[in-house]
């Protein structure tokens, strides 16, 4: 993991999330490209595509520039080689477009979660950018104010599509040397007996070097009270989970755990694309 992506927009959620990614960044000898998006008005927006510099856009460039040095002199990130960037589009376009132009292994993200009408009819940035991005994405909410990792939830059906996110999430979790838990979320619609659950669980971990894990069986109403439920019954410092990043009518009618568990976990998530 060499290149660490955190988008920054000066709040407590990119402050918090800055710590975290110093952290991993000096376990893993990585670097932190910090990611500022300047979101223009129209006309402003012409200007910078024509090339034409004018007074307000030098002035939003430069208050940024200063904000970033000031984030830049701080302890955490002392001995981290960082790179910043400034960009002119709207965030989420502006972060999916940043780790297509440039080789990113990870992006850390603050988010302080939506809910109700806001929810069904916007989402947020970091939620589309956890839809969307091809790059493991991990999320810190406001609770976070210490970063452990050394208690690891992997939550999955552990079908055969899984092993290729399932290696990335390992490679993840060797920097914090941490503790595994796998579990199977049961529910009415998608019931499966112990045996079979487990059968299934040990032929997929089976492809596998792994140390110190643990499988459970776990039953609940639905999949993501189930994550949440178990995560906080065994302590989880992180929930990791695969994602198939749909889009349009299919997103819209089978919906996204990972995007739920974004908006509704107190807990760190990791998502890794399928």
């Amino acid at each position: 993991m060499k290149t660490i992506l955190v988008p920054i927009d000066f709040s407590t959620y990119s402050q918090n999330a800055l710590k975290v990614a110093a952290k991993i960044a000096q376990r893993n000898g990585s670097e932190i490209h910090l990611l500022h998006m300047l979101e223009l008005p129209s006309q402003m927006n012409d200007a910078v595509s024509s090339g034409v510099p004018i007074p307000e856009i030098i002035l939003f460039i430069k208050k940024a520039q200063e904000k970033i040095e000031q984030i830049l002199s701080q302890d955490f990130l002392k001995e981290i080689s960082t790179v910043q960037h400034i960009k002119f589009e709207n965030a989420f376009s502006g972060i999916l477009s940043y780790i297509k132009e440039n080789k990113t292994d990870l992006i850390v993200m603050g988010s302080h979660g939506i809910s109700g009408i806001d929810e069904v009819l916007l989402g947020s940035n970091t939620e589309k950018v956890v839809r969307l991005s091809d790059v493991p994405v991990l999320v810190l909410k406001k609770e976070t104010t210490e970063f452990k990792g050394e208690h690891f939830v992997f939550a999955s059906d552990f079908s055969e599509e899984v092993k290729k996110p399932f290696q990335k999430m390992l490679n993840f979790t060797q920097i914090f040397n941490a503790k595994l838990s796998l579990v199977m979320i049961c529910t009415p619609n998608s019931f499966k007996t112990t045996a079979l659950s487990e059968q299934i669980i040990n032929d997929f971990v089976s492809d596998f070097t792994i140390d110190n894990y643990t499988i459970t069986i776990y039953n609940d109403t639905n999949i993501e009270k189930g994550i949440i439920n178990f995560s906080r019954k065994v302590g989880a410092d992180l929930i990791g989970l695969s994602t198939h990043g749909r889009t349009g009518l299919a997103h819209f009618f089978t919906g996204s755990i990972s995007e739920v568990l974004v908006n509704h976990s107190i807990r760190p998530i990791i998502t890794f694309k399928i």
